[in-house]
């Protein structure tokens, strides 16, 4: 029976709180230090509490510690990842080797997305190395995760939705070029969302501002049925510093087609426990989006980049027919709302940008009218009515449980039974007069004992046997109160997590030599690669000072196929030198068409500011 995962970020035990109850069958939280979001770290203490609480649904908490790691900070690492295991964490999220030559717990090990695992030999590596899940690159596709599938028997985990690396995860090292703040160090700046002008030979300027790097955000919840049937066993929202609205709409969203397709197939099961109160009208294109792309899921011959702006545009809306003074007609079937905010994009790319004042009709009153003509795209990244409703919406996520009262003249017995099999069974002895009406007592009994509020329990099913006794209601209350007690403390003791197998791992690699892209910044790592076989290794690129002529980026992206200038379909014409430039940088574009990538290689300052 396989067991297809939903798994939500949790930016902090709030947001994993309410991603478990929106249904999430999983989260993923920063800890204090060394995620790969630093700025959502979260105290040990916020994490064992949110453990507490996901367990009791049998949602499984990972803690992400998925940056590199320099020497002085291993035994910080060390003692986060002894504590995760002690405050029942499932897992740890890691792409830092070190943590496979640690002296830690049996705790599992994720391999990080920056681990840069896009082939089943990659794949097969991690997995003799000890890790348990193997967490895919974000530009695979379905061929390239089934390969991958075919290979190993350890877990899969994809990314589903949310914003997209163009990079090849954990291969990027533009922010640090430029910022000295390295994406593999949790810090990155995000220069690949900025604009940059294009120049060709002589230094011709081919586009000017755009933003040529920047992607559009992932969205595969049309395609979940083929990811389960290429082999991926965890589907990730994207989203560790998005906000509250954006959380629950993602999760509802993806927690609905997960249950279609399950219970549309006897071969497949939740893995966690309990109802959710689903959105209403949940649409992915309300929260935050750049517009939506499968990227190359399904091959790279799809545009997926969006250079006119890195940020949120949302739901299209229409076309503008006319403007006039203060106000413009929008040809659209929908409503907008007084607050709504609006981005506008024309035929030749101008952009602007507005909030609705008043609307009436198709008439629309903006707080300016800037920039904004007839002809051009309306979205709406900002709909108040919806945002509104979502942050006021709150589910309350409950497990149905069987129970059963059995009643005689000298003692009561109640026992209530988990879906996962476990029962709690309460016994009351004493005297207890037979009930004078025995319908309205019965009646009485029921309603009482389903009084579950304030719980994470439902009676779905109620039996009630024996003699038609009088029962107080403050006996009554007790008595499902001290089983639900008893029940939630029983299935938290009887949790079972996965165990890392006790003992090193025999792994070797043919490879000799590793360079800066291997990300290796402390001696653990480098042990480990050594007793892997490799004896030439350079230090990660945090630890180097000269970046000029090194790869800053790889990846399938293509800015020419994005722009129709693809080497393979236009041939020698245009084989000129391109490179991207800012008021601060230089970087040359290469293209490798024989494995279809495009690396960026830094080049220097821009002196010519």
């Amino acid at each position: 029976m396989r067991k297809p995962e939903l798994l939500a970020p949790a930016k902090n035990l709030e947001f994993g709180k309410t991603a478990v109850d929106y249904g999430a069958d999983a989260v993923y939280i920063g800890a204090p230090m060394f995620s790969a979001r630093c700025a959502a770290g979260n105290s040990m203490a916020d994490i064992g509490e949110l453990v507490k609480y996901a367990h009791r649904y049998g949602v499984k908490v990972y803690m992400a510690m998925n940056t590199v790691l320099y020497d002085d900070e291993l035994e910080q690492a060390r003692m986060f990842a002894t504590e995760a295991w002690e405050r029942g964490v499932d897992a740890l999220i890691v792409q830092d080797m070190s943590f496979l030559e640690m002296d830690i717990p049996p705790i599992p090990l994720h391999a990080s997305t920056q681990a840069f695992i896009t082939d089943p030999v990659k794949a097969k590596f991690l997995e003799d190395a000890g890790f348990s899940r193997l967490i895919l690159e974000r530009a695979l596709s379905l061929e390239e995760i089934r390969a991958i599938r075919e290979a190993i028997t350890v877990g899969l985990e994809v990314f589903v939705h949310g914003a997209v690396c163009v990079c090849y995860s954990g291969q990027c090292y533009m922010s640090h070029i430029v910022s000295g703040k390295s994406g593999n160090r949790g810090e990155c700046r995000q220069p690949c969302r900025w604009d940059y002008d294009l120049i060709g030979n002589g230094g011709r300027k081919i586009t000017s501002g755009a933003h040529l790097l920047s992607v559009r955000d992932l969205n595969l919840s049309s395609s979940l049925r083929d990811l389960i049937d290429a082999g991926a066993d965890s589907f990730k929202i994207e989203g560790g510093l998005k906000d509250i609205t954006y959380l629950k709409n993602t999760v509802s969203n993806y927690r609905k087609e997960l249950d279609r397709i399950i219970e549309s197939d006897e071969e497949l099961a939740r893995p966690s426990y309990g109802s959710s109160a689903s959105i209403k009208d949940s649409d992915l294109n309300k929260t935050f989006t750049r517009g939506f792309t499968d990227y190359y899921l399904f091959g790279n011959g799809n545009k997926v980049s969006n250079f006119n702006t890195p940020k949120s545009i949302g739901e299209y809306i229409g076309k503008i027919q006319s403007v006039s003074g203060n106000n413009f007609i929008v040809d659209t079937d929908k409503q907008l709302n007084n607050g709504d905010g609006l981005f506008f994009i024309s035929d030749n790319e101008e952009t602007a940008g507005a909030n609705v004042n008043i609307v009436d009709g198709r008439v629309v009153y903006p707080n300016k009218t800037e920039g904004i003509k007839a002809g051009m795209e309306v979205y709406r990244n900002y709909d108040r009515k919806f945002v509104n409703y979502l942050e006021r919406h709150t589910s309350v996520r409950l497990i149905d449980l069987k129970a059963e009262l059995y009643t005689a003249s000298d003692k009561i017995v109640f026992k209530v039974i988990a879906p996962d099999g476990i029962n709690a069974e309460i016994t009351i002895n004493g005297e207890f007069a037979e009930a004078e009406n025995k319908i309205q007592n019965k009646e009485k009994i029921e309603e009482n004992l389903r009084k579950t509020g304030g719980t994470a329990y439902r009676l779905a099913e109620l039996g009630i046997y024996g003699k038609d006794i009088f029962i107080p209601v403050s006996v009554i209350t007790s008595l499902r109160r001290d089983v639900l007690k008893m029940l939630d403390i029983k299935r938290q003791s009887l949790y079972r997590r996965e165990m890392r197998p006790v003992g090193r791992y025999s792994v070797k690699t043919d490879r000799k030599e590793l360079d800066y892209r291997a990300n290796i910044t402390n001696r653990l790592a480098e042990l480990f690669y050594r007793e892997c076989g490799v004896e030439k290794i350079e230090k990660g690129p945090e630890l180097c000072r000269d970046h000029i002529g090194k790869e800053a980026m790889r990846t399938k992206y293509c800015v020419r196929r994005e722009m129709d200038r693809c080497l393979k379909d236009c041939g020698s014409a245009d084989r000129e030198d391109w490179r991207i430039i800012n008021k601060d940088h230089i970087f040359d574009l290469r293209f490798d068409c024989e494995r279809c990538e495009m690396s960026i290689v830094y080049a220097g300052k821009n002196n010519k500011k």
